[in-house]
């Protein structure tokens, strides 16, 4: 399914206390409220209004249709009249869905003459809502709370990223990914429990042998290749003679692309030590296919992988980027300290400031021919860099403010594509805590999705988060790390 494809049931709360016409009037509302929200331009995906619910029982069936329904992503409730919690409780309890506790009320102010208690029996959102929320903190049920104004353009935007989190838990359940061999020998954070991701995320991860990845490059056809190099002409410069390897690449993308499709995965991994019997590392090919939505990790990182195609899902439609990434190297001048970001091939292109160019280019380690790539720089702007990584027992993922900026020196014989930012609070402290926390050298860096997203998407998905940002102290973190242990270690 697409993002767009998904869909939030609107459920409104309420009783029989108050007579039929003011549950008329609620259930009036609530549909004009879906069908305004949904005009807004502001939502990635569409609200239904479902029902007022009155009683245990509606609640309880709504909520289970909710969970067996493949098109509905997650549920916004809103308790427009006083609806008492009780009623909640069966249904609550067995919600396997994403939660979104809308607190607003239909009218913007108190209208001086108006208000009466035929007003007060109608309005009673700030009475409701603070029902509903202790039931929700009484059950423990993970939950998104937005308060605010529902006409509210930052109110609608803020729902419109939690539909993208919601709708990236609901791909993350579904999400398949191919590992072409093993990960790199001796590396330490691309290992993980497997048997653990696919009982907390959903992923199925499974191995597929480099050889049949050759046999399936060795049987493209070259009208096939013929069709993918029309398409690199219209998106890239080609800055090289040699057309074999860029071919090459064309070959190897069609081959990766008919095997991940045969078997339904949206990422993948490789190692440049076990691509026996390829010619070329994938590098063109690996960034194509980056570009087309797919995820990515090098050295057998299937964690980072899948990460990368769960926020490329969230963040269809943006046109920031979102890019495989790796910490390479650090300039620490005095005054201007930044890190510089790059792979040694499969670096992302959603991320250039510029057109891409493909160059062929020694690689250096691999012991193949020299591999066609696109070289570019990123862009500037605020983003985020993510990784997910195995405690041993439990998830922990971990995000880093970051601001991207133009490379601040033209590196003209550095042959990949390359980000340079300047890492939250500072580097010195930054590196310091991601350092603390166990992050990866592998990210997922994306200028799409925030902290506030990735912070949602592990509420939803019940692992650990770690947000290093502009106020994190390297003493405040290692704190709430050795808290964060406690209570993971009791759940």
């Amino acid at each position: 399914m697409n993002l767009k494809d998904f869909e939030f049931w609107f459920i409104v709360g309420s009783q029989y206390l108050y007579g039929p016409e003011v549950l008329d009037t609620v259930a009036t509302r609530a549909q004009e409220m879906a069908e305004k929200l949904n005009a807004s331009g502001k939502l990635p995906c569409k609200v239904v209004y479902k029902v007022t619910a009155k009683t245990n029982a509606e609640i309880t069936d709504i909520i289970r249709d909710a969970n067996h329904d493949t098109k509905c992503a997650g549920i916004i409730t809103w308790c427009h009249t006083f609806s008492p919690s009780k009623m909640w409780i069966n249904g609550l309890v067995n919600l396997q869905k994403p939660w979104c506790h809308f607190a607003t009320q239909y009218n913007r102010e108190i209208p001086n003459e108006e208000i009466d208690m035929d007003f007060m029996n109608l309005n009673q959102a700030a009475h409701g809502d603070r029902e509903h929320g202790f039931i929700g903190a009484r059950l423990r049920t993970p939950r998104k709370i937005i308060a605010g104004y529902w006409q509210d353009p930052e109110v609608q935007e803020r729902i419109g990223k939690w539909m993208r989190v919601a709708a990236g838990a609901a791909f993350s359940r579904s999400l398949k990914i191919m590992r072409f061999g093993d990960n790199m020998r001796e590396v330490a954070v691309t290992e993980g429990d497997k048997v653990e991701v696919q009982a907390k995320l959903g992923w199925q991860v499974n191995t597929w042998p480099v050889g049949e990845l050759v046999e399936f490059i060795d049987a493209v056809k070259d009208s096939e290749v013929d069709e993918l190099m029309k398409e690199y002409e219209k998106l890239y410069d080609f800055a090289t003679d040699n057309i074999d390897a860029i071919r090459y690449q064309a070959r190897e993308e069609i081959a990766m692309k008919k095997m991940l499709d045969r078997e339904g995965c949206c990422a993948f991994s490789n190692t440049f030590e076990n691509l026996y019997g390829m010619k070329q590392l994938p590098g063109l090919a690996s960034q194509h296919l980056l570009a087309s939505g797919y995820g990515y990790g090098a050295e057998g990182d299937w964690k980072v992988s899948g990460m990368t195609a769960i926020i490329k899902f969230m963040t269809e439609g943006k046109t920031g980027g979102t890019a495989f990434m790796e910490d390479y190297t650090y300039h620490l001048a005095p005054e201007n300290k930044y890190s510089l970001g790059a792979h040694m091939l499969e670096v992302c292109p959603s991320v250039a400031a510029g057109r891409p160019r493909i160059e062929v280019h020694p690689l250096g380690i691999g012991g193949k021919e020299d591999p066609a790539r696109l070289v570019f720089e990123g862009h500037e702007g605020n983003a985020v860099v993510v990784s997910l990584v195995d405690m041993g027992g439990r998830l922990r993922l971990i995000c880093q403010d970051i601001h991207c900026v133009k490379p601040i020196m033209p590196m003209p014989n550095l042959p990949v594509a390359r980000v340079m930012w300047q890492a939250m609070p500072n580097l010195q402290t930054g590196l310091e805590c991601w350092i603390l926390a166990g992050g990866a050298h592998h990210t997922v860096l994306s200028y799409d999705v925030d902290a506030e997203q990735m912070r949602d998407w592990a509420r939803i998905m019940n692992i650990e988060f770690v947000h290093i940002g502009k106020d994190t102290t390297t003493v405040s973190l290692e704190k709430d790390l050795l808290l964060s242990d406690i209570a993971w270690r009791l759940k």
